[in-house]
C-alpha cells in the first residue's frame, strides 16, 4: 500500500503521498543516507533559504515558480515533522492540528461570536492581544520574549523595536530618530580611526539598528526596502556591464571613473 501511495497521482492523496515519501527517505534501513543523517540544525538553513525563494517568486510574479517554491517550503515542514516523529516528539498531524487550533483561537470574529464589524487596525490590535495572552501562557512575561533569534537581523530589529514601542519605549517622532542616526554615524567615523575592528562592528550595528527604527517610524518595512535596493543595484550594475560590452570591454578592463559615468547613464535610462 505504501508503494502505491508513493506513486499515486490522485489529487486527494498528495499530502499523504508526500508524508509517505518523507518516511521512506528517513527509513533507517532502506532510506537515503543523506536524509537519514540530517538533524534540525542541518536542515534549518535550507528552510530559511526556501522561504526566501518563495518571496523571490512572488516578487517576480512567476506563478509556475511559486508553485514549485511553495512545494519546497512545504517539504521543509514535512522534513522537520518527520525528524520530530522519529524522536518521539510530535508528528505532522500534530503540527497541522496546532496550527488549526491557533488560527481558530486568533480569529474569534470569524470562528467565534465576535463581530467582524471593525477596522483592519482594530483586528491587528486584537491579534496582538491574543498573541500576548498566548505568550503569557508560555511564561514569556518579558516584553521581548518570543522574538525569534533566527530571524534575519534587520527584520528582528524591527520586531524588537515594535515590541518595545508598545510599552512606551520609543522616540516621540521621526526627528529624534534622524538625530540619533547622525549621532551613530559620527560614532562610526570616530571608531574607524580609533577603535578595534570589534568595536567598529558594534558601532556599525548600532547605526543599522537605528536605520531600522527610522524605517519603522516612516511605516516602511526595512527588509522590503533593502531587498528593493539590492534589486536596483543589480539592475543598474548589469546595465553598466551591458554598456561596457558595447565598447568591447568587461568591468575588469574598466576603471572606477568610467564605470561611475556609465552608472549615471544607467540611472538616466531608467528615468526615460
Amino acid at each position: 500500500m505504501a508503494d502505491d501511495l508513493i506513486y499515486s497521482t490522485d489529487p486527494e492523496h498528495q499530502m499523504d503521498r508526500l508524508l509517505a515519501i518523507m518516511r521512506a527517505l528517513r527509513d533507517p534501513e532502506t532510506g537515503c543516507p543523506w536524509d537519514i543523517e540530517q538533524t534540525f540544525a542541518t536542515i534549518a538553513p535550507y528552510t530559511i533559504e526556501e522561504a526566501y525563494e518563495v518571496a523571490d517568486a512572488i516578487e517576480r510574479g512567476d506563478m509556475d515558480d511559486l508553485r514549485g517554491e511553495l512545494g519546497d517550503l512545504l517539504f521543509q515542514s514535512v522534513f522537520h515533522a518527520q525528524m520530530a516523529d522519529d524522536a518521539g516528539a510530535f508528528n505532522f498531524s500534530d503540527v497541522a492540528s496546532t496550527m488549526s487550533d491557533k488560527m481558530v483561537a486568533r480569529h474569534p470574529h470569524v470562528f467565534g461570536d465576535e463581530s467582524r464589524d471593525k477596522s483592519a487596525e482594530q483586528q491587528t490590535a486584537d491579534w496582538e492581544k491574543i498573541k500576548a495572552a498566548e505568550r503569557a501562557g508560555r511564561n514569556e512575561d518579558r516584553t521581548l520574549d518570543g522574538v525569534a533569534i533566527g530571524l534575519p537581523a534587520l527584520l528582528r530589529a524591527l520586531k524588537l523595536q515594535k515590541r518595545a514601542a508598545r510599552v512606551g519605549f520609543d522616540w516621540p517622532d521621526v526627528g529624534h530618530v534622524i538625530d540619533k542616526i547622525a549621532e551613530e554615524a559620527a560614532e562610526v567615523v570616530e571608531a574607524r580611526d580609533t577603535l578595534t575592528h570589534e568595536e567598529v562592528t558594534e558601532e556599525v550595528g548600532d547605526l543599522l539598528f537605528v536605520m531600522a527604527n527610522l524605517a519603522r517610524h516612516l511605516n516602511v518595512n526595512p527588509e522590503d526596502a533593502l531587498r528593493a535596493a539590492n534589486a536596483k543595484f543589480q539592475r543598474r550594475f548589469e546595465k553598466v556591464e551591458d554598456l561596457l560590452a558595447a565598447r568591447g570591454k568587461k568591468p575588469s578592463d574598466s576603471d572606477l571613473a568610467e564605470m561611475d559615468a556609465l552608472w549615471d547613464e544607467a540611472k538616466r535610462q531608467e528615468k526615460r
